[in-house]
């Protein structure tokens, strides 16, 4: 699949342990797939993998269990899952994912992070057309799979990217098809350790160093904001 897939895949999964607040947005993912699909996640697929999710960044079971109560509650206002666009420094084009309890603070905040760091919010759709949405399933690797086999069979269900390593099978697939590819790993009795909804940009921006490091600046802003979940961007 190439260099580039191989540096994305490792990329957004060391993200989850690196984040500081990573508990904090697990309990966000939970709660708001509790308000969408219920409390069980044997119906529940979105709770299902938030909670496996969960488990990727040794999350405790208590608060797990806590936190799809709290969701449960109809006391309980939950959270609004909001997407910004932008552009940082040097034309870099960026998705940012909020899940928020108050939109009026965390856009305020996040048109304040732009600012700050030389870019601009953008409006709906300004960004967006340059990212493909995709899913990414981290996939325990079973010693009796075969490899070619397992790729082959997942075509038919939406597979877009196939790769590997000693323990995991990482696979891409567009983001109409997650449900179709979830179902076909479950029905192999593949235990999916992690997945994740990204934006792939369709092209990239190549900058040298200095700039980067610009970018990187405004990215760090906004990953340590509390209502921020993800941040995608199309810096090489």
């Amino acid at each position: 699949m190439g260099r580039i897939f191989e540096t994305r895949k490792h990329k957004m999964f060391a993200r989850y342990a690196k984040m500081s607040k990573a508990f904090n947005r697990i309990r966000k993912d939970i709660e708001i797939a509790v308000k969408a699909g219920g409390s069980d996640p044997k119906s529940n697929s979105k709770l299902r993998l938030a909670v496996q999710n969960a488990k990727t960044v040794n999350m405790p079971k208590d608060k797990v269990e806590a936190a799809i109560k709290r969701a449960s509650s109809k006391d309980t206002a939950g959270y609004q899952e909001i997407i910004y666009e932008g552009y940082g420094p040097h034309g870099v084009g960026m998705i940012i994912e909020c899940a928020t309890d108050n939109p009026t603070r965390t856009v305020a905040s996040i048109r304040h992070y732009f600012r700050k760091h030389n870019g601009a919010l953008g409006s709906t759709g300004s960004i967006t057309f340059m990212f493909e949405r995709k899913a990414l399933f981290k996939v325990l690797r079973k010693s009796e799979v075969e490899i070619e086999t397992l790729e082959l069979e997942l075509i038919d269900s939406g597979l877009d990217e196939f790769s590997h390593d000693d323990d995991f099978f990482y696979i891409y697939t567009p983001f109409q098809e997650f449900g179709n590819m979830q179902k076909a790993l479950e029905e192999k009795e593949l235990e999916i350790s992690a997945t994740e909804f990204q934006y792939i940009p369709n092209n990239y921006k190549d900058l040298d160093e200095e700039q980067q490091k610009e970018v990187n600046e405004l990215i760090e802003a906004i990953e340590e904001d509390d209502d921020v979940q993800s941040v995608y961007h199309n810096m090489q």
